[in-house]
């Protein structure tokens, strides 16, 4: 018994320290922050509290999202690219910035700032009349921090911010709600397609330089999709199924003019902030050749009607496939949850043609080591 009770204090204390090295560890391995920009492809429900028609808060919309099966404002059957992303971190997914959940430790997990219908230019979506544009989703993101800074103090925020992930996905919607939105539109009056998507990269640079400068310093920025593949561009303009020409063109400028700006950014800062995610090539992998990802078609949405399901809104009075896993599109812009998941696994592992300079695995594994 003496010999027991000799080493009781040792064992009290090492009980003690493995109890504190639990609760450090717990504090270290909180999940970075993650930070999301941008339109439809990764709003996770701004637009549901704004007074907007582009909104996706109405059945079928969320019909595999778990476990409610109901509408988030997600354009999407279920989880979205921001979703699957937080997944990979070890997070739950971020809240809309407008949510009024979005308190309290709740932002520490980061925001999402997205909104349905937004373009890199002030007038894309003019349409769509109350949504988020992309200097707004800036202002909010200096007011989130300096809703941080009161509760972990300005040095913290800070750093927070500064070993935050941030998603941002925009342009998509600068060509389909803006410069063919109708024949003729003011901006393709103004410039010839190749000018515009020099004029739009140049715009787009300003953005990203606003967003370095208010702390981001790990930025995934992706290219467009197939913009001429989707359903709705295959009902409207394109011929026999065949993908809308002028379209493909604009993706076609748009891409590589993006990820040539970023590592000329990368250059100017001399370090690799901004990545460059080839989401375009990725997507036209499984529109090339749909059934070589398991999906039975890549031209029919699964929700919507008129040809190829891609007329109008997905609405509960729509054609609804009973398979969404077998549909690379979910509506008639959106991917379907599937699709994202494979758009997701080339953002984490794929190669240099995919993610330049690297891809998010290789980027999560250098900053555990800093």
């Amino acid at each position: 018994m003496a010999i027991l009770s000799s080493f009781a204090p040792l064992t009290i204390l090492s009980l003690v320290l493995l109890v504190v090295g639990i609760i450090v560890s717990g504090v270290e391995a909180r999940p970075r922050a993650f930070f999301v920009f941008g339109d439809s492809l990764v709003d996770n429900g701004n637009n549901n509290y704004l007074a907007t028609t582009a909104r996706a808060d109405a059945p079928p919309y969320g019909i595999d999202y778990p476990p409610t099966h109901r509408p988030t404002g997600r354009f999407s059957n279920g989880y979205n690219i921001p979703d699957l992303i937080s997944q990979r971190l070890g997070a739950e997914s971020t809240l809309p910035y407008l949510s009024p959940e979005l308190r309290g430790d709740k932002l520490l997990v980061g925001a999402n700032f997205a909104s349905a219908g937004i373009g890199i230019l002030n007038d894309t979506g003019v349409q769509f009349v109350n949504v988020i544009r992309m200097y707004r989703q800036l202002e909010y993101f200096k007011e989130y921090q300096n809703r941080v800074s009161a509760i972990i103090g300005a040095s913290e925020a800070k750093n927070l911010v500064k070993q935050a992930l941030v998603l941002i996905t925009v342009g998509g919607n600068d060509f389909v709600n803006n410069y063919f939105l109708v024949p003729n539109s003011a901006r393709s009056q103004q410039y010839p397609l190749p000018a515009y998507v020099k004029y739009l990269i140049s715009e787009y640079q300003k953005l990203l330089q606003r967003l370095y400068d208010l702390g981001a310093r790990r930025v995934l920025v992706t290219g467009t999709g197939p913009l001429g593949c989707v359903p709705s561009e295959l009902a409207q303009r394109g011929r026999n199924g065949q993908c809308a020409p002028e379209l493909q063109q604009a993706a076609a400028l748009f891409n590589p003019q993006l990820e040539q700006m970023l590592l000329q950014l990368n250059r100017k800062i001399a370090t690799d902030v901004f990545i460059a995610a080839n989401t375009g090539k990725a997507h036209n992998d499984f529109v090339t050749n749909p059934q070589q990802f398991g999906f039975v078609t890549s031209q029919v949405a699964c929700c919507g009607q008129g040809p190829y399901n891609g007329i109008g809104l997905c609405t509960a009075l729509s054609n609804l496939c009973s398979n969404r896993d077998q549909y690379a599109f979910w509506d008639a812009f959106h991917p379907s949850e599937k699709a994202n998941r494979l758009i997701v696994e080339e953002i984490m592992s794929g190669s240099k043609a995919y993610m330049n300079p690297m891809n998010l695995s290789t980027i999560l594994a250098l900053d555990s080591n800093t």
